[in-house]
C-alpha cells in the first residue's frame, strides 16, 4: 500500500533505523517528519532524555530541541525579508550598518602571525554574508598552531552582540572577501546587521518576518518556562548517556547574544512549516514571507569552481555540494539519498532538514546528541537509504 507517495510497509525500515539508536543508547529518542504530495508522515522513537521526567514523554514532533546550525537557513531567509522590502541592497557594502567590519586588513599568510596583514581588495557586502564568502569563519585547528584560529576562539562566548562584532572587527580576515567560502560566522554577523537594519533584535525581527506568519510559535532563542517540559535533554557526543545540556540548562534563559549560527530551538512540526512555504516558493496557508524569485536565489549555488576547489572542511568537500543563501545545495547525487537539486542543512545536535524538489520531498530528523548532525556519519548514511527505498511512486 502507498500513500503521499511512500510505501506504508517500506517506511517501517525508517522506523526500525530510529528505533535501533534508542535500543543502542546513542540518544534516548528521534523523530522524523517527511512531507511528500501534500501528505505529512511521522516515526518517532523513544522519549526525550534517558532519565528524570523527560524518561516519561514520548518523542513527537511537538518536542523541542535545539537546532544548532539548522537555524542558519532561518536566518538568511529573514535577512532576504530585508532584500526585498528594499532595507538591504545584495551588493551593497556593510560598512554603514556594520562599521566594526569596514576598512578591514587580511592576513598576508592565513596561518601566519596576525600582525601581518594586506588590507582588503574590497568591502564586504551583503551577498558575501549569505555565501559565507566574508573572508572569516571557522578556522580548524589545534590550539597554539594557528594564531588566528586561537583568536577566533576567543571571540565567541555569549555576548551583547555589539561587543561581540567589535571583537571580531578588531581581527583581520583570515581571506579577502569573495575568495573562498568558511563557515558559522557569517550567518552570527548576518543576525546583527538584521537587527542594526530593523531597530529590533534579531529575535524580534525574526519572529515577526519569519516565524510570527508562518505560525512557528515554538521557534525562538530560548524557551518560556511553562515550556521547558517539553524540551529534550542535549546529551554529549562522547559518552553515552552523558548529559551536555539539561532542559533547565542555556536555552532556559534568553540568551545575550541571539545567534544566527546556532542558537534557536524549534519542533519538526514548526520546522515543517518553514520547509513546506520553501518549497511552495515562499508562501505557506496563504501567507507569503518570500518571493518565488527569493527562494530560487537562496537555493541556487553561488560558489564557483575555483571557490570550492579552496573550501571545505577536507579535501572534496564540494564536490557533490554547493551553498545558495544559509544553505547547501545538492549538484549530483551520490547515493540512495537527496537528489540533485536538494536544499537544507543540518545542525550539531543531530538535526537536519532538507527539501528535495525532485521528489516532492521534504525530511527532517531531530536527534538531540553533540556533533550527531555530520552527515559524514554512517548513521545518516542509513537514515537517509531508509527513507528514498520508500518512495513508490
Amino acid at each position: 500500500m502507498a500513500t503521499g507517495g511512500f510505501s506504508i510497509q517500506r517506511l517501517t525500515r525508517l522506523r526500525a533505523r530510529l528505533d535501533r539508536l534508542v535500543e543502542a543508547g546513542f540518544v534516548p529518542g528521534a523523530v522524523a517528519v517527511l512531507a511528500r504530495h501534500g501528505e505529512v508522515h511521522v516515526e518517532a522513537a523513544g522519549t526525550l532524555a534517558f532519565d528524570g521526567p523527560g524518561a516519561a514523554k514520548p518523542m513527537d514532533p511537538g518536542t523541542i530541541c535545539r537546532l544548532g546550525s539548522m537555524s542558519k537557513p532561518l536566518v538568511a531567509a529573514c535577512a532576504m525579508t530585508l532584500v526585498e522590502d528594499g532595507t538591504l541592497r545584495l551588493d551593497d557594502p556593510v560598512d554603514d550598518l556594520l562599521p566594526e567590519l569596514a576598512d578591514m586588513t587580511v592576513l598576508a599568510d592565513p596561518a601566519g602571525p596576525l600582525d601581518a596583514t594586506v588590507p582588503a581588495d574590497r568591502p564586504i557586502a551583503v551577498r558575501d554574508l549569505l555565501t559565507y564568502t566574508l573572508g572569516t569563519g571557522m578556522v580548524p585547528a589545534a590550539p597554539g598552531t594557528v594564531p588566528i584560529a586561537d583568536a577566533l576562539r576567543e571571540v565567541g562566548g555569549d555576548l551583547p552582540p555589539d561587543e561581540w562584532l567589535g571583537r571580531l572587527g578588531a581581527l583581520p580576515l583570515v581571506h579577502q572577501p569573495g575568495e573562498r567560502w568558511m563557515y558559522d560566522t557569517a550567518a552570527d554577523v548576518t543576525g546583527v546587521l538584521i537587527a542594526r537594519a530593523t531597530g529590533q533584535s534579531f529575535g524580534e525581527a525574526l519572529r515577526e518576518r519569519i516565524c510570527a506568519p508562518l505560525r512557528m510559535p515554538d521557534t525562538g532563542f530560548s524557551v518560556p518556562a511553562a515550556h521547558l517540559g517539553r524540551l529534550a535533554t542535549g546529551y554529549a557526543a562522547a559518552a553515552d548517556r552523558v548529559v551536555d545540556d539539561p532542559p533547565d540548562g542555556a536555552f532556559s534563559r534568553p540568551p545575550a547574544f541571539e545567534s544566527g549560527g546556532g542558537g534557536l530551538v524549534s519542533t519538526g512540526s514548526d520546522f515543517l512549516r518553514f520547509a513546506m512555504a520553501m518549497a511552495a516558493g515562499g508562501t505557506l496557508d496563504g501567507q507569503r514571507v518570500l518571493s518565488r524569485p527569493a527562494v530560487t536565489l537562496m537555493t541556487t549555488d553561488h560558489l564557483t569552481s575555483t571557490q570550492k576547489a579552496v573550501s571545505g572542511f577536507g579535501p572534496g568537500y564540494f564536490d557533490a555540494m554547493g551553498w545558495g543563501f544559509g544553505l547547501s545545495v545538492r549538484t549530483r547525487r551520490t547515493g540512495l539519498g537527496p537528489s540533485a537539486g536538494s536544499y537544507g542543512w543540518p545542525g550539531y545536535w543531530g538535526t537536519v532538514w532538507y527539501n528535495d524538489p525532485a521528489e516532492d520531498l521534504t525530511a527532517i530528523f531531530c536527534l538531540q546528541r553533540a556533533h550527531a548532525g555530520d552527515q559524514r556519519q554512517p548513521l545518516w548514511h542509513d537514515l537517509w537509504t531508509a527513507v528514498y527505498q520508500a518512495i513508490d511512486d
